[in-house]
């Protein structure tokens, strides 16, 4: 079996993921960093992804980092398109050629192909969805039909263990709750008090990330405090709507749009403001700018990932962001802000992506130990049509053991 000549406790992990560079994002930078770190351990770490404009093929990065960028069809937003038995050839061939013991997904893509090749699987859910609307119950139906023999998920707050449960239909035993961290090194406090204020908001330019909120914020703050000018970092299909928003309040000179900054220069931006905006109207859990006083709507795992007197909460309405950022300027102004460098190291201490590898790592371990299957979990009918897909990939994989030997 050339699955075993890695050992288990020397694993090849797998990373799947439609967003990884030179894509920026939550997402992105977590397989970077979490891969580094594990790579540091003494594991073996390939990742998978979509083709990136000019970047194709085989790709070493810097930190040796190998990754394949393969040709899937990106529909929506970065995402590439779902399909099941398509890209089976390509799954097996690199499994195979990689001796990969355990397939690590950010995305479902490979979860199937990976368990009918007797690979065991982690998946790892960073999003949160709702139950009634058709987009979120589909989603939900996929989630649940590819997570159906996954040995063990991961989320990075509680709350996304609770959504994640819910929606896949998973026991909760199976789920862990490993949340995220950043390098703190990026993000140093300025070395002196700023006479300005500098808001700083940076994310995805999406819905969820709460642009629609933010662009009726920003006129009515400015109309407020003169001496306010905001920088928004990022890059999306919303971006339109802030730079109508500019345009039409004439803030040209007030609100910078910077679009996406790479991770490691994202520190020299955060020196200049002294408030960071998080106005999501959906967010699963993450990290968050650890130099800077954070003001946030309160949804989701937010309030998990810092402590009360290191951020403003505010209710997910634009009355309530307003009001919460009026606070935080008060108190800026009033020097009863925490003192940014003893908030750095308060952080620095909280969350390390070491931390997060060695978790993870135990985690690893806890699911090359599994061996079960449970298509007839969620109903006869449900786990009829697994049993269907199932028999259908046994048929594509010998006809590619006769085309495409695993000796070969």
């Amino acid at each position: 079996d050339p699955f075993q000549k890695v050992s288990p406790f020397t694993a090849a992990e797998h990373f799947i993921s439609d967003y990884f560079c030179p894509n920026t994002g939550g997402v992105e930078s977590h397989i970077y960093h979490l891969a580094s770190c594990l790579m540091k351990l003494g594991h073996k770490v390939i990742v998978v992804t979509h083709t990136y404009g000019e970047r194709r093929g085989v790709v070493f990065l810097r930190n040796g980092i190998k990754v394949y960028y393969l040709p899937f069809l990106v529909f929506h937003e970065q995402c590439s398109l779902p399909t099941f038995f398509v890209t089976l050839p390509a799954a097996r061939f690199i499994l195979i050629r990689e001796k990969v013991n355990l397939v690590h997904g950010h995305s479902v893509k490979f979860m199937l192909h990976a368990k009918m090749l007797g690979i065991h699987t982690v998946f790892t859910d960073h999003s949160l969805f709702g139950f009634s609307d058709l987009a979120s119950i589909s989603g939900n139906k996929m989630l649940q039909f590819s997570l159906v023999n996954c040995d063990l998920v991961i989320c990075v707050s509680h709350t996304s263990k609770e959504n994640t449960v819910l929606r896949a239909k998973l026991p909760a035993s199976r789920v862990y709750v490993i949340p995220n961290a950043l390098n703190p090194d990026y993000f140093k406090p300025a070395p002196v008090k700023h006479n300005s204020i500098t808001i700083i908001v940076a994310g995805r330019m999406v819905y969820r990330k709460g642009v629609d909120l933010l662009a009726s914020v920003l006129p009515m703050v400015c109309s407020r405090y003169d001496c306010v000018d905001f920088i928004i970092a990022g890059d999306g299909p919303k971006r339109i709507l802030l730079e109508e928003t500019r345009e039409r309040h004439s803030l040209q000179e007030r609100l910078r749009l910077i679009g996406n900054v790479p991770h490691n220069r994202m520190g020299q931006v955060s020196m200049l403001c002294v408030i960071c905006i998080v106005p999501c109207v959906n967010f699963a859990g993450g990290y968050l700018n650890i130099s800077l006083h954070i003001v946030s709507t309160n949804v989701g795992g937010i309030p998990e990932v810092l402590p009360s007197d290191l951020i403003t909460l505010a209710e997910p309405s634009i009355q309530g962001i307003v009001d919460a950022l009026d606070s935080a300027i008060q108190r800026y102004w009033a020097n009863s802000l925490p003192d940014p460098m003893e908030v750095h190291t308060r952080i620095r201490q909280m969350y390390s992506w070491s931390d997060v590898a060695e978790r993870t790592e135990h985690v690893y371990f806890d699911a090359l130990k599994r061996i079960d299957f449970r298509y007839l979990q969620n109903g006869y009918l449900f786990g009829i049509i697994m049993y269907v897909v199932a028999i259908v990939e046994i048929g594509i994989l010998k006809l590619l053991s006769v085309v495409s030997p695993i000796y070969q």
